[in-house]
């Protein structure tokens, strides 16, 4: 299990549930969407831990549920031992300085009106007691930092190309120097040509300023890069968590399977038979009973329908939720 006094992020049973309207006219019941159901894990200090998973299984709504960016439904969320959802939103606001955000579009998240200076030093400006100056020095070295020209300071983001505007995401996330950066797809919307350098730039700050990632992707092998340990999510609950060689080498859980046969395999001679799901994703609206899985799973069982199989340690720091596993413990939904 993890070791928790490295420890830097803990999430326990965290749900987020999104309420519409009644599902009739006198009913009292009103229909919900468990955009994340009962997740927990644990990240270590300096690590980079990826959460991948088809689109709409949960992945970029934990992740502002995490940030607060939006209130989780319940669960707890300790940062360095600080339980966060016993904060006020004034205590989780001073608290942004130790945990960042990168977010998948630079051009959607900067705003248009704002030069690059303004936008990397906003941060400051809210949490910074430093005068002008020493902002200003503080902006430049975090800009020659992230391989951005001094010259381009007095510059708006439609000034610049796709990768340029995602340093500028990167220098902002970066200038508080905080503990946890979280990544939301953060090289989905680059050339691939782009996303490279990028993502070295990525490792080679980690190590510069001590960071800890938690990567958001679907790109699994943009994942085997650059994470240490992955959990993979399916329709708002995590059904595997391991070393990321573990992961890529020995999957445990099917859905696991069935997304690691999708990556390419840049070999033309290659034989690498690929796993095709049948069916839809199931809606979120009303998840099937038991393991959410067990409609598309080729391996499914009666008892796949009914219970839900907690997410338990079948090897070392290999964790996984699913029935077929020989030591996989069964837990009542």
């Amino acid at each position: 299990m993890t070791d928790r006094g490295n420890v830097i992020l803990q999430v326990e049973n965290v749900k987020k549930y999104f309420y519409g309207s009644r599902k009739g006219l006198f009913s009292r019941e009103r229909a919900c969407v468990k955009a994340v159901d009962g997740v927990s894990f644990s990240v270590r200090k300096g690590e980079t831990f990826g959460i991948v998973g088809e689109s709409g299984c949960g992945k970029s709504t934990l992740c502002k549920t995490l940030l607060h960016l939006i209130e989780p439904t319940s669960g707890e969320i300790f940062l360095e031992g600080t339980n966060l959802s016993e904060l006020s939103k004034e205590e989780i606001r001073l608290l942004r300085n130790k945990m960042q955000i990168i977010f998948q579009d630079p051009y959607a998240s900067l705003n248009p009106r704002m030069t690059v200076r303004e936008l990397i030093k906003a941060p400051l400006d809210i949490f910074s007691t430093d005068k002008e100056e020493e902002k200003m020095k503080t902006v430049v070295q975090i800009m020659h930092l992230v391989g951005l020209n001094e010259e381009f300071i007095n510059k708006y983001p439609h000034e610049f190309s796709g990768g340029q505007r995602q340093r500028i995401m990167i220098a902002r996330a970066l200038i508080l120097n905080p503990d946890v950066v979280f990544c939301d797809e953060p090289v989905s919307a680059l050339d691939v040509s782009v996303r490279a350098q990028v993502l070295n730039l990525m490792k080679t700050l980690q190590k510069k300023l001590d960071l800890t990632y938690i990567f958001i992707s679907h790109d699994l092998s943009v994942v085997r890069y650059l994470c240490d340990r992955v959990a993979v999510m399916y329709l708002g609950r995590i059904v595997e968590v391991a070393c990321k060689d573990d992961l890529y080498e020995n999957p445990l859980h099917p859905y696991t399977k069935c997304l690691l046969s999708s990556i390419p395999v840049p070999d033309p001679e290659s034989k690498t038979e690929r796993i095709v799901l049948e069916g839809d994703v199931p809606s979120a609206y009303d998840p099937p009973s038991g393991c959410h899985f067990h409609t598309r799973c080729m391996f499914a069982t009666e008892k796949c329908s009914k219970d839900y199989p907690g997410l338990i340690e079948v090897e070392k720091d290999h964790l996984v939720a699913c029935h077929l596993c020989p030591e996989g413990g069964l837990h009542a939904e």
